[in-house]
């Protein structure tokens, strides 16, 4: 699908941050939306697709179990900046 997102799972990756959640979530919008940078009108609903990627892969990086490897420490999720 899009070549650009690495595998963020331990043992490709041991130390996952905030910033390559949010890389891997914003290439994912990207490709299927079809925009790189989408128009002002789109702008809120582009963003708040790439928050809930992110968290749906916050969510399921923490909960993964990777036999042969020990399950690395979600992290932290981000402040509230309202």
């Amino acid at each position: 699908m899009c070549r650009s997102i690495k595998t963020l799972r331990a043992p490709a990756m041991e130390a996952v941050g905030d910033d390559d959640i949010r890389a891997a979530a914003l290439q994912y919008v990207r490709k299927v939306s079809g925009f790189h940078q989408p128009a002002a009108h789109n702008q809120a609903v582009f963003d708040r697709a790439v928050e809930a990627v992110a968290e749906a892969t916050r969510e399921l990086l923490g909960d993964l179990e990777v036999r042969g490897s020990r399950k690395p420490q979600a992290p932290p999720k981000p402040a509230d900046v309202s």
